[in-house]
């Protein structure tokens, strides 16, 4: 009953969180430099014409009535139509999605288990020469910028040795269906999956690190390894778990700056996903497929979150909702 209370007073609060979302992106977008109607218009549009598009899109109105009326309008489930394709923006945000969720997914998946695995390893022997190593590789790669780290994976392994694919999501000739789809779609995926990887892995191996070195020095972990058993089993089955709290909280934190990771890295690899859509609007000014594509990601930060918050009072018993 405790949970259900907890997790519809969550769901309530997105509410608020996602009003204020809207508001900011039509405020930020509306202040960018240049007139929607005359890039929709073409660049020397008759007068008549120019003040007719603006009135068929509402932009001759006053900013707080195209704000209310844009609230409005989201509050009834229509995102609007995009200016480019002239196709409801929620068709095709939902078409996006999937891919989005393919490259995101597979990234802060094997971030996680990757990183956690290399960060538990190093901590077992704290200070060595490995240690040391392999923690400033882990800074190293969450400093590198995504989108350059992506043209380098291209220039080395689709330039200079060409045994992936550098662009798009599946081959021309390509199979439709099948396990021969699956296997092509996931020979697209490599690259960038290992580019937009670069975001969190090194930052998970920091913490996992971290956190395993200090869940080693309690004391029951010291009465552990008086019984007698190795570092490798009390690690997996006695320290890990409490080591991982910290890297759940980050894990749900960080879905933002992937997100933001997958922009770059769809428009690098021209991966058909939401983030690649954000690019081609903002080139546009499609501003009813940016504003939606926001609203889309905030909402998704905010479940994260939720979701966060209920798997660290699942591991650990302490927490209480």
């Amino acid at each position: 009953m405790r949970l259900r209370r907890y997790v519809l007073l969550r769901i309530l609060q997105l509410v608020p969180v996602t009003l204020v979302v809207i508001v900011l992106n039509f405020l930020l977008i509306h202040l960018a430099p240049g007139d929607i109607s005359i890039i929709l218009a073409g660049e020397t549009p008759d007068p008549a014409y120019l003040q007719h598009v603006r009135e068929m899109y509402g932009l001759d109105r006053p900013f707080l009535e195209q704000l209310w009326r844009y609230l409005v309008q989201v509050g009834s489930g229509d995102l609007g139509m995009s200016f480019r394709s002239r196709q409801p923006v929620f068709d095709e945000i939902i078409d996006r999605i999937p891919a989005t969720l393919l490259l995101v997914g597979t990234a802060m998946g094997l971030s996680v288990v990757v990183g956690t695995w290399i960060g538990a390893r190093i901590a077992r022997r704290p200070g060595s020469a490995v240690d040391s190593l392999v923690s400033a590789g882990a800074v190293m790669l969450f400093s590198v910028p995504v989108f350059w780290f992506g043209l380098m994976l291209i220039l080395l392994f689709s330039v200079q040795v060409p045994i992936l694919p550098a662009m798009g999501m599946s081959s021309l000739d390509g199979p439709r269906e099948g396990i021969g789809r699956v296997l092509d779609v996931a020979h697209h995926l490599v690259l960038p999956v290992l580019s937009l990887m670069t975001v969190s892995v090194g930052q998970y191996i920091r913490i996992a690190r971290t956190s395993v070195a200090e869940v080693m020095g309690e004391s029951y972990i010291t009465t552990v390894r008086a019984i007698g058993f190795p570092d490798r089993r009390i690690v997996q089955h006695y320290a890990l778990r409490n080591a991982l709290l910290p890297v759940v909280t980050v894990l749900g934190l960080q879905l933002g700056l992937i997100l933001t990771g997958a922009v770059l890295t769809e428009t690098v690899f021209s991966w058909p996903g939401l983030g690649r859509l954000i690019y081609e609007a903002i080139l546009a000014r499609d501003t009813p497929v940016i504003m939606g594509a926001f609203i889309a990601m905030s909402v998704t930060v905010a479940i994260a979150s939720l979701a966060t918050d209920l798997v660290y009072a699942a591991l650990d018993p302490r927490v209480t909702l």
